[in-house]
């Protein structure tokens, strides 16, 4: 006999019933700590009319870094190393290096901090939908952020990559058996979560956050009648309600 929990899982034909979830700044706060971790290593440098040659400088580092360490706050702690050891010319003291791993000790530290009314969406949504996280960055930090979250037994799924690309999106949607127009992804990045989801047809709920990092910025605006935009992530239950079945083209 099938569980209670196969039960609800069991799909409806013509219906959204496979809801994807980005993890930072679309379930909890993250964007916050890497900017106040880089305002302490703009002290830590230099004085603060510096700040602004600083950050573009960590910036430059953080992307020729992206394709060898990754995404998440060890890669991120590698460039402010590597980006103290530049600007200083190698002279960096080995108190400064050691402080800015404590920086990234007490990132890793940090509690994990939910935003409003994700902990009732995710909890509402989980008796009609099947639910998954798809979000990149570090492999053990993604884990133990979901773990201490408290959200994690609520999704069916848990995907980590390194990029949100459409050939990732792909091939989830693939490994799980999901046709396109059976899901819907909601994110805070325009770039990784809203672009790549509607160029595979399937639709995408954009939930802006206060700030966001540079490189997720773009100037393409999201079009089509699978794209959706709310203020915040309560507004999302009533959303998928109002709209179970929302057209669109392209199947796998």
């Amino acid at each position: 006999m099938p569980s209670k929990n196969d039960r609800r899982k069991r799909t409806r034909p013509g219906k959204i019933d496979v809801v994807a979830f980005d993890a930072d700044d679309t379930l909890w706060h993250n964007e916050p700590l890497f900017t106040r971790t880089q305002q302490r290593f703009q002290s830590l440098l230099g004085l603060p009319q510096e700040s602004e040659a600083i950050s573009r400088k960590l910036y430059e580092v953080e992307l020729r870094n992206l394709r060898h360490f990754g995404y998440g706050i060890k890669g991120f702690t590698l460039s402010m190393i590597e980006t103290a050891i530049e600007l200083t010319a190698g002279r960096i003291a080995g108190r400064d290096v050691q402080k800015i791993i404590d920086f990234a000790r007490e990132m890793i530290a940090a509690p994990v901090e939910l935003l409003d009314g994700a902990q009732q969406t995710v909890a509402r949504l989980s008796a009609s939908h099947s639910l998954m996280i798809i979000t990149k960055g570090d492999l053990f930090d993604q884990e133990s952020k979901i773990a201490r979250s408290g959200l994690g037994d609520h999704f069916r799924h848990i995907e980590i990559v390194s990029e949100k690309t459409e050939q990732a999106y792909v091939a989830i949607l693939l490994k799980h058996k999901i046709r396109p127009e059976r899901f819907i992804m909601v994110g805070n990045s325009v770039k990784s979560d809203i672009l790549p989801v509607l160029a595979i047809g399937a639709a995408a709920v954009h939930v802006p956050y206060s700030t966001e990092w540079i490189h997720e910025k773009i100037d393409r605006q999201p079009e089509g009648d699978s794209f959706f935009r709310i203020e915040n992530i309560g507004q999302l239950p009533d959303l998928l309600a109002a709209r179970p079945d929302l057209p669109r083209s392209g199947a796998i």
